[in-house]
């Protein structure tokens, strides 16, 4: 007989992390430091618990290293959406939030949900999601003293955010040499971004930017895929009332990445274009319109990492 599965709840802070282990009448609750140290000292702890799957939320970065930590030594790690989270502890009546409280929420979302286990990354996908993170960042840090520009009158002032500007630029064409360079030296992700390109409308760019946002393309169905970056039309209906259909939630960034490549597409893509021209026939708002296209889309490029058979019409 295989021992039962615990779901630990672990908080993480930028300084500590807090476990929840609920086995037997009185859960332990440790606490440990948020350091390389600390996490060793958290990784020798759990495996002497027994079977656990550890639940944590996804922090911003704070919990990057832990989670590496936990999966380098097979400890199964599910990195949830804290906003899930937060409503379920709403449901269940925590009002009060600290950390221990929300290591016990977490320990039984785990319990009540059983989050998939969060796969173990590559270093290259590693290294590929951070090139994006950052070549994001960039980006809109140079949107922004562009926009700043235009409203500067002082001289010293304007030549000082132009200057800006151009560092900027490097280090954009910096980020793309390395992602190229990444690509090139990692052959399932080349001949990934290779399958992606051959839809018309979707660029090498685009590819790399859904690759490292999106890693579970191709393992998704086509309701996951839609619904991971957002494009899945939700009801909104309540007896005989029947709502606008909307969509919500998602991945925000893989959504603008998909925009661009589903705004050629409506125009460029022999399939997609009929798809468009004929929602736009039919009354639909040209958004609405291009929203499925970007459906449509996400969905072939699923398709197109399931089945390396499968050609886009």
């Amino acid at each position: 007989m295989s021992e039962p599965l615990v779901y630990v709840g672990m908080d993480v802070a930028k300084a500590t992390l807090d476990l929840h282990v609920p086995i037997g009448s009185r859960p332990r609750c440790r606490q440990f430091a948020n350091t390389a140290t600390g996490c060793r000292a958290l990784v020798a702890w759990l495996q002497g618990l027994g079977s656990v799957q550890v639940v944590c939320e996804a922090t911003g970065g704070y919990e990057r290293a832990v989670v590496a930590a936990l999966q380098s030594a097979g400890v199964a790690v599910s990195v949830v959406n804290a906003r899930q989270v937060r409503d379920f502890a709403r449901a269940t009546g925590r009002l009060a939030k600290t950390d221990r409280i929300d290591a016990a929420v977490l320990a039984e979302y785990g319990a009540g949900v059983h989050p998939s286990v969060t796969p173990t990354p590559s270093v290259g996908q590693r290294q590929l999601a951070e090139l994006v993170s950052r070549r994001q960042q960039v980006q809109q840090l140079r949107a922004a003293e562009h926009n700043r520009l235009e409203h500067l009158q002082h001289p010293a002032l304007r030549r000082q955010l132009q200057r800006h500007l151009a560092v900027l630029d490097r280090q954009l064409e910096q980020l793309e040499l390395w992602l190229r360079e990444l690509v090139q030296a990692e052959p399932m992700l080349a001949q990934k971004v290779a399958r992606l390109c051959l839809v018309v409308g979707v660029g090498s760019t685009t590819a790399t930017v859904l690759l490292a946002l999106v890693p579970e393309l191709g393992t998704l169905n086509r309701r996951q895929a839609a619904a991971l970056v957002g494009v899945a039309p939700f009801n909104r209906d309540s007896g005989p009332r029947r709502g606008r259909r909307v969509i919500a939630g998602g991945r925000a960034a893989a959504r603008r990445a998909l925009y661009m490549a589903a705004l050629v597409a409506a125009f460029r893509n022999p399939r997609l274009r009929v798809f468009y021209q004929r929602l736009v026939g039919a009354g639909k708002p040209a958004k609405v319109a291009l929203v499925a296209v970007m459906r449509k889309l996400i969905i072939l490029l699923n398709r197109l990492l399931q089945d390396p058979t499968l050609q886009p019409a």
